[in-house]
C-alpha cells in the first residue's frame, strides 16, 4: 500500500510539473466565469427584433416590385403582340384579309375609317380572348391586360401611326384606375 500511495504522489508530481507549475503559483478568481449580464442580453435582443422587423417591413415592397415587374413583362410581350397583329395584317394581299387573326379583319380599311380605338383582351400569358370598339368597351371575366389601340389621322398612302396603350388590369377603363399602363407609338409601313 505504501508502493501505491508513493507510485499515486509521484504520478501526481509529474502531472503537476507538466501542467506548468504548482496551482498555488496560478492567479484565478475563485466564482468568476465569463458570461452576459441580463442587461446585456435584453439590449442584443432589442437590437435582433428591430432588425428583423425592418427586414419584415421591406418584404411586402418587395414581393409588390416583383409583381409589377412580371405584369411589366408580360405586357410588353402583348404590345409586341398587337404590332405584330398590326404590320402582317396591313400587308395581307387582297381576298386574303378574312384569314387574319384575332378580329382583325380588313384592317387597311379599317385604319381609315376608324374615329374610336380599338379594345382588344388578353389572358395572363398573352393569349387574345375578346376585342371590342371603343375604349370603354367592358372586358371579359378572364381578361388581365387591355390593349387600347388609338389611330392617328391622317395615315398617308404608305404609313399609319397608332398609338398601343397596354393597361392591368383589364377591368378598369380609366388608366388612372389601373395597376400599371406602358404606352408606344407604332409606325406600319404599307
Amino acid at each position: 500500500m505504501k508502493t501505491e500511495t508513493r507510485q499515486r504522489d509521484r504520478d501526481f508530481d509529474c502531472w503537476h510539473r507538466w501542467q506548468g507549475g504548482s496551482l498555488s503559483k496560478m492567479k484565478h478568481a475563485v466564482g468568476q466565469t465569463a458570461a452576459f449580464s441580463l442587461a446585456e442580453v435584453a439590449i442584443a435582443l432589442g437590437v435582433a427584433a428591430f432588425c428583423l422587423v425592418a427586414v419584415l417591413g421591406m418584404l411586402p415592397v418587395g414581393l409588390k416590385t416583383q409583381r409589377t415587374s412580371a405584369n411589366q413583362t408580360k405586357a410588353n410581350a402583348v404590345m409586341s403582340q398587337c404590332i405584330d397583329f398590326l404590320r402582317a395584317d396591313v400587308r395581307l394581299p387582297p381576298g386574303q384579309a378574312k384569314k387574319a387573326e384575332g378580329g382583325w379583319e380588313n384592317l387597311n380599311g379599317h385604319w381609315q375609317g376608324q374615329a374610336v380605338p380599338d379594345s382588344l383582351f388578353f389572358t395572363t400569358d398573352g393569349k387574345q380572348i375578346g376585342w371590342a370598339q371603343g375604349a370603354n368597351a367592358s372586358a371579359p371575366a378572364d381578361a388581365v391586360f387591355r390593349a387600347t389601340i388609338t389611330y392617328l389621322f391622317p395615315p398617308t398612302s404608305t404609313t399609319s401611326i397608332a398609338k398601343i396603350t397596354v393597361s392591368w388590369p383589364a377591368t378598369p377603363i380609366d388608366l388612372t384606375e389601373v395597376e400599371g399602363s406602358i404606352e408606344m407609338f407604332a409606325a406600319v409601313n404599307r
